[in-house]
């Protein structure tokens, strides 16, 4: 039985084209080999297993290449490899110095890989300085750190320095792909790009990850074996979540995230994959940006169908509440709550998360209370002269009732049709009327309203113009002001209903309105017409934005119904208030001038 060689060191590139995700880095070294433009003191940084270790591998054998070695020579004796972690100290770095100085027996070059170098010890970095700026002409230096900024100024100004970045999962899957190919396992493209995204830029972790699975799922890897074996949660998860949230199912909801807690995920986890779900959910709602979903394509299929679904809106609001949830889950005592009260207030959206006006409201297939206008019903003699009664379909303005069933009411024939202006009405089911000879009321119970099979608004043309039609109906209702109460008052009742009213207002927490009626005493002008005179027009404008509670306590209190108020403004009397500190310390010096003695022999200042 032959051992077993893990993918990281059986797959590891032998030439710059064999490296992943790098090719603005190996095209640039490539082209300084051929162009005899290489630097002699390299420095390799990145995240870990991006390829820096194997990019200066690569180029020590082929500095050393001339056309007459064989394919499989590795020029061993021109490459030293020094591991920082564990050889970090002066006498170190001395032995490298050393043996700097000898000429290579075979090839060109001698090539240093230092690898972690930022782990060296100060001492050690000044030792190394000088020979790194003036290296033999055989030798060349090539540092590999995954932590840049731990290396001192000095040394980074003697580097050419390359910076590796992150491996795409694009880049990562199709290389997996290709290992999964030379194996003969069959993979799916899903299930590759969930390793690539675990993996989190690092092909070594690919690699590590993929050779794991494999071992777990054999020659067949799916998209469920991947899942299970690596604990992240599915696509089919955060899909399922999201048509709960649209068909705002709350129950379901927490269903579905206990049984993710039963699974063994905490609900940072969930939260955190929901809000990159609908970060891909927004991203295909845009042909541009469609590219920046880095899934399968059976998955891309999945989320472009889910973001028809969906408005920008709604996924704006959603990104917001579960960022929310992710910054506040650390400090929160019950986790949990706070997850669930996040998955409630998700499914509390209102679909498309378009403003509705409150204002209006959608009558269809629904039951509302109306209380019928007045002038539907008029007294004679009596009696009740109530609307018809018909077994026909009434329309009111665009509003359609059905009623049921007809009735008799005193002075009309069941079946005898009339009209009270020009809008035939209801039914037993929509109205009740009590009749006898001293009736005056008429009372009207919840009318079954639906729409003519479209939604109306209640700010539609017809609703505006059965408004209308109301208004007109009121106007014939004139009010008696000879019958409405005007006792005589006087001025001192008046001050007292006043202050008694400012007092009341204050005490309610309406300290501003409060303030500015008492600014000035209030005057009678006539004997219905109160005059408040303001140092400024804001307390004016505040005043007649909410005198009409002062004008109905006054009216009620002194038992006259046309008392009126009249607000003006004199500039003038603004002098009379300090508002300013300056203002405030002038007042009190013309009432005490001992104070400005005070302020002079302290040396005080405002």
């Amino acid at each position: 039985m032959e051992p077993f060689i893990v993918s990281a060191r059986k797959y590891r590139p032998q030439t710059f084209k064999d490296v992943v995700g790098q090719q603005a880095i190996t095209n640039t070294l490539l082209n300084a080999i051929e162009n005899n433009h290489l630097a002699q003191a390299l420095l390799f940084c990145g995240p870990r297993g991006v390829g820096k270790t194997t990019c200066a591998r690569i180029l020590a054998k082929q500095i050393n290449q001339d056309g007459t070695q064989g394919e499989d020579e590795d020029f061993a004796f021109n490459i030293f490899e020094l591991d920082a972690a564990s050889n970090n100290s002066v006498d170190d770095i001395r032995s490298l110095i050393d043996q700097v100085r000898i000429p290579p027996q075979v090839g060109k070059y001698k090539v240093y890989i230092i690898d972690e170098v930022h782990m060296l010890s100060q001492s050690a970095f000044n030792a190394f300085l000088k020979t790194l700026e003036e290296p033999p002409k055989h030798a060349i230096f090539i540092l590999a750190t995954t932590e840049k900024h731990k290396i001192i100024p000095t040394i980074l100004s003697r580097c050419q320095i390359f910076d590796f970045k992150r491996i795409t999962v694009k880049d990562a899957a199709e290389y997996l792909k290709y290992i999964a190919e030379n194996q003969g396992i069959e993979a799916d493209g899903d299930a590759l790009h969930i390793i690539a995204q675990k993996a989190d830029g690092a092909m070594r972790d690919a690699l590590s990850i993929f050779d794991r699975v494999v071992s777990f799922a054999g020659k067949n890897l799916t998209r469920k074996a991947v899942t299970e074996n690596l604990n992240v949660l599915d696509y089919d998860t955060y899909f399922s979540t999201t048509d709960l949230i649209l068909k705002h199912d709350i129950p379901g909801l927490l269903l579905l995230f206990n049984q993710t807690l039963a699974l063994g995920f905490d609900g940072h986890h969930f939260i955190n994959g929901l809000a990159s779900h609908f970060r891909d959910l927004m991203v295909c709602k845009h042909q541009e940006t469609i590219e920046l979903l880095e899934v399968g394509e059976s998955a891309k299929k999945n989320y472009l169908e889910q973001s028809k679904q969906t408005s920008n809106a709604f996924l704006l609001q959603a990104l917001n509440i579960a960022n929310d949830c992710d910054l506040k889950y650390k400090t929160s005592k019950n986790q949990r709550l706070l997850v669930e009260l996040s998955l409630m207030k998700l499914a509390s959206i209102d679909f498309g998360a378009e403003k509705k006006n409150p204002e209006s409201i959608a009558l269809e297939d629904s039951t509302i209370e109306f209380i019928a206008p007045a002038a539907f019903f008029k007294q004679s003699s009596g009696s009740i002269i109530a609307p018809p009664f018909n077994k026909e379909a009434v329309h009111v303005e665009g509003i359609v009732t059905k009623p049921k069933e007809n009735i008799g009411v005193e002075g009309l024939a069941p079946e005898e049709e009339k009209t009270v202006g020009s809008v035939p009405f209801a039914s037993k089911s929509q109205v009740e009327v009590i009749t006898n000879t001293q009736v005056e009321e008429a009372i009207i119970t919840k009318p079954i309203i639906k729409t003519s099979g479209k939604r109306v608004s209640g700010l539609s043309i017809s609703s505006l113009k059965a408004k209308k039609e109301h208004q007109r109906n009121k106007k014939d209702e004139s009010i008696d002001e000879s019958k409405l109460p005007k006792e005589t008052f006087t001025e001192e009742a008046m001050q007292k209903h006043w202050e008694d009213f400012v007092k009341k207002i204050d005490a309610d927490g309406r300290k501003i309105l409060a303030s500015n009626l008492a600014t000035d005493t209030a005057k009678l002008l006539d004997e219905t017409t109160i005059w408040i005179e303001l140092p400024n027009g804001t307390m004016k404008k505040e005043i007649e934005r909410e005198q009409f509670d002062l004008i109905e306590y006054l009216r009620t209190n002194l038992n006259n119904h046309f008392i009126s108020l009249k607000i003006t403004v004199n500039e003038e009397v603004a002098k009379k208030f300090a508002f300013t500190p300056e203002e405030k310390y002038q007042k009190l010096r013309e009432k005490n001038p001992a104070i400005d003695i005070l302020r002079k022999t302290f040396d005080l200042d405002l």
